[in-house]
């Protein structure tokens, strides 16, 4: 099962210069719950933005056209299609970023957690694709107020492919 877990802005804006647009404590305590003893999948960018490395506890793959690329506790492959292909069928194998795999693990992905944060980032230069409603039905929606560690309210909105598609 491929699934994607991502924290968007009102306007789908994931990311500028590489890095993340907010700070969210209680969003990467559900990241790492989630994704905690699974399979993380993420392209070399978004890796490189990782301030450790490879994140501990979990099978680490990063994409990239770099055949020389390495890293530290984690394999590399060429290509999306390449790296499913060493994951097991029965898995949760979540995609991470950034905004290319998304795009191209969207049509393939069964369940999406979105962290929608209540605001509009100033700047921005990566973005995640538009969730068709036709496609994807929204199955939960837990609701986070602005608080003293939260500049902005946000909601973790998970969403299941349509018709088992």
């Amino acid at each position: 099962m491929i699934s994607i877990i991502v924290a968007v802005a009102r306007n789908n804006a994931i990311g500028y210069g590489n890095q993340l647009l907010y700070w969210l404590p209680d969003d990467l305590k559900r990241f790492k719950a989630l994704t905690t003893g699974h399979t993380i999948i993420m392209g070399r960018k978004t890796f490189e933005s990782l301030p450790k490395g490879a994140l501990p506890n979990r099978r680490n793959i990063i994409l990239t056209r770099n055949p020389d690329f390495r890293a530290a506790g984690a394999e590399v492959f060429r290509s999306l299609a390449d790296a499913l292909a060493q994951c097991q069928p029965e898995e949760e194998v979540f995609i991470i970023g950034g905004e290319s795999v998304y795009k191209e693990a969207i049509g393939l992905a069964s369940r999406l957690y979105v962290t929608t944060i209540e605001d509009t980032p100033a700047q921005a230069d990566a973005f995640f694709p538009e969730i068709d409603s036709a496609k994807w039905e929204l199955i939960q929606s837990i609701p986070h107020e602005a608080d003293a560690k939260h500049e902005h309210g946000f909601q973790f909105n998970d969403y299941i492919k349509k018709g088992g598609e």
